[in-house]
């Protein structure tokens, strides 16, 4: 059953009826007409139907279909719900107040993990959720290691039960966003990952035991690994954590392809400005890229090869795109990046597909990412093309729940614009 959040106003045909449902009417299924179709799956979008019962898709066709209430979709793009995949969304709400931040820690090294500090009711989520993003990969900051801090995922449906899956992604940075030398960096991961693949399962049975562990190893020892730490090491080389990596020269994405293959490492770099210079060896290695299109001037020395074509040099090689955007208020200019991806070459579906499938399947998130029968009902109906920062979605679908779409800065304008009864200074 949809109907314990759904909003009490259901456009039945957009720009014409305007039914209001009593909040304690409950419906059985949602069917969205006629729509324009970006499913996440087929590269071509298509007219069709989509049927929603309860949390998820029922099913999806282009022959007719009976719903309970029915939502005329005719000249709109609906696609899935945008995934981002780099955020501090529910664990940072002002950067610059530290009392509201989250994201790092001084004990744990690589085994820290934000998922118990998430924060359902932040501002962020209602902001970003209003621009389509439906989910979010919320991971912290770098730690004192050049590797470690757990990242999760979490379905952003505003519900103090958290919907996400915990520690899901190990994150790491070298080059010029580190603090310490190349040299330095890829020895003390080289290192740490040496150590980890001398590790046996039976070795982590208690504290103790990991503390034998800890002090028999120099890299360990020095580091003041605690048994968090090694736990999570032991999950990393043993393919069970993605491990997103930040850098962008060139010679450091060879050397992560190195480390890649020589600790069979599930592999995600992030930044990547210079990939294109090195792409037949990602492509090679099937390392999805998580690229950020409008930085396409040189932030720093480790991104002179900077080029706004990258994009789609990289699609051209078969290499899996998603996108970021920067960290702050600001994760729903992923759909910017992704426009102006396309603007300079990028396939318009591959782009839909780098916000939504495709993370879905780097990270493996069950059911989501697609519009297809069996999968959670994330779905977004747009008011006009989605890689265009001035659209807006209509209607955004989590669970199959019709979400509210109000935020701080909604309430905000209209206090000053439309408010009978708002200060004297702002009335015409």
């Amino acid at each position: 059953m949809i109907g314990k959040k759904i909003h009490k106003f259901l456009i039945v045909s957009f720009g014409y009826a305007l039914i209001v449902l009593s909040p304690n009417v409950f419906s059985e299924t949602i069917l969205i007409k006629n729509a324009t179709i970006y499913d996440g799956n087929k590269n071509e979008p298509y007219e069709g139907n989509i049927l929603i019962d309860g949390p998820v898709i029922k099913r999806v066709s282009s022959s007719d279909m009976q719903g309970d209430f029915i939502i005329n979709a005719s000249g709109k793009i609906v696609t899935p719900g945008l995934i981002a995949t780099d955020t501090n969304i529910g664990i940072v709400e002002i950067g610059a107040l530290s009392v509201t931040r989250d994201d790092s820690s001084e004990i744990y090294k690589i085994g820290f993990s934000i998922f118990d500090a998430f924060n359902p009711n932040s501002t962020l989520i209602p902001w970003n959720r209003s621009n389509g993003i439906t989910s979010a990969l919320t991971i912290p900051q770098n730690t004192s290691s050049p590797i470690g801090g757990l990242g999760s995922y979490f379905v952003l449906d505003g519900e103090l039960s958290i919907t996400g899956e915990k520690d899901m992604v190990m994150t790491g940075s070298v080059g010029g966003s580190s603090n310490h030398s190349r040299s330095e960096t890829f020895a003390v991961i080289d290192d740490l990952l040496s150590f980890a693949k001398s590790i046996n399962q039976k070795d982590l049975d208690t504290d103790v035991d990991i503390s034998e562990l800890i002090d028999e190893s120099p890299i360990a020892e020095f580091m003041e690994l605690h048994p968090r730490d090694v736990r999570a090491l032991f999950k990393l080389v043993n393919n069970d954590l993605p491990l997103v990596m930040k850098a962008h020269r060139a010679s450091d994405l060879l050397k992560l392809v190195e480390m890649k293959k020589k600790y069979n490492l599930n592999m995600i770099i992030m930044g990547a400005q210079e990939a294109h210079l090195v792409k037949d060896i990602i492509a090679k290695n099937d390392i999805p890229l998580i690229i950020n299109p409008i930085n396409n001037i040189p932030g720093s020395f480790d991104e002179l090869a900077s080029n706004i074509k990258m994009a789609s040099i990289l699609e051209k090689e078969g290499i899996k795109l998603m996108f970021t955007a920067p960290r702050s208020h600001n994760f729903h200019l992923i759909r910017q990046g992704a426009g102006v991806a396309v603007a300079h070459g990028m396939s318009y579906e591959i782009a839909i597909k780098g916000l939504t499938s495709t993370p879905a399947k780097v990270f493996g998130l069950e059911n989501r990412g697609e519009i297809k029968s069996g999968n959670y009902a994330d779905i977004i109906i747009w008011d006009a093309d989605p890689l265009e920062p001035s659209s807006m979605p209509e209607y955004v679908f989590i669970n199959g729940e019709n979400m509210n779409l109000t935020t701080r800065s909604t309430r905000l304008r209209d206090r000053y614009t439309s408010d009978p009864d708002k200060p004297n200074t702002y009335r015409d």
